[in-house]
C-alpha cells in the first residue's frame, strides 16, 4: 500500500542458454502489471544483475574487493547452488536504495528464475482404446514405461523497498513440464506455458483483496 510505482528490475537467470529468462520475465511482469495492476509500471532498462554481481562492489563495502572476491561467483549458472553465490547481491541495501533513488522510490522486483530442461523415465498411466468381440468401445488405463523430456521453471520474485534498499518479502515458485521423448516442443513457449501457471499468484501477492468471514459473539 506503501507504493504506487513498480520497477521490475531484472533478474539473474540460469539453466539454458536457449532463453533469456532475464529478459523474458521483465518483458512478462511488467506486461501483467500494466494490464492488471493498478501500480504504475516503471519502464527502463534491464538490468544486467550476474555483471553486476561481478563488479568489485560487495555488498556493505565501499572499496573495491580483492579480485578473489569475484572469482566467486560462476561463469556459467547451472543449478541452485550457482544461483545461491548471488545471494549477497539481493542483501545488498546501498545498492537498491540507489537504485530506489533513480526511480523515485518505487516498490523494486527482482530475484532469480531457473529454468532449465529436465529428463526423467518412469510408468505413466494413460488411457487407451479397445474394443470388445462385439465392436463395443471402452477406455482402460495402461501402464507404459516411457522417456520423458521437458523444463522446469523455478523463479524466486524478491521485493524490495526502494526507499531504503530493505528486501520485503521473497517468494519462490515451481513449476515443470515433461513431454514424451519424440515429442519437440521449443524452449521458449515452454517457458511461457509454465509462467502462466504461476503468474496470477505473482499478481495477488501485489494486490490489495478483501476477506470476508463470519463473525461470531459469545456472551
Amino acid at each position: 500500500a506503501a507504493f504506487s510505482r513498480v520497477l521490475v528490475a531484472g533478474f539473474v537467470a540460469g539453466g539454458t542458454e536457449d532463453v533469456d529468462a532475464n529478459l523474458e520475465t521483465v518483458r512478462l511482469l511488467r506486461n501483467q502489471l500494466k494490464n492488471k495492476s493498478s501500480l504504475k509500471v516503471i519502464d527502463a532498462d534491464v538490468l544486467p544483475l550476474r555483471e553486476v554481481a561481478a563488479k568489485n562492489q560487495p555488498a556493505g563495502q565501499a572499496e573495491p574487493a580483492s579480485p578473489a572476491a569475484a572469482t566467486d561467483l560462476p561463469k556459467a549458472v547451472k543449478d541452485d547452488k550457482d544461483l545461491q553465490a548471488f545471494d549477497p547481491l539481493f542483501a545488498n541495501a546501498a545498492y537498491w536504495k540507489k537504485i530506489g533513488e533513480e526511480f523515485q522510490s518505487p516498490l523494486i522486483v527482482t530475484g532469480t528464475v531457473m529454468f532449465a530442461p529436465q529428463t526423467t523415465s518412469g510408468y505413466v498411466q494413460r488411457e487407451q482404446e479397445v474394443y470388445d468381440t462385439f465392436g463395443r468401445r471402452q477406455v482402460v488405463p495402461v501402464r507404459t514405461y516411457m522417456d520423458r523430456k521437458g523444463f522446469i521453471l523455478r523463479p524466486k520474485f524478491i521485493f524490495i523497498d526502494g526507499r531504503t534498499g530493505l528486501v520485503l518479502y521473497t517468494e519462490t515458485f515451481r513449476e515443470e513440464v515433461l513431454y514424451s521423448a519424440d515429442q519437440s516442443n521449443p524452449a521458449l513457449s515452454t517457458y511461457f506455458e509454465l509462467m502462466d501457471r504461476l503468474v496470477p499468484a505473482f499478481l495477488s501477492t501485489l494486490s490489495s483483496q478483501t476477506i470476508k468471514g463470519t463473525r461470531t459473539l459469545l456472551k
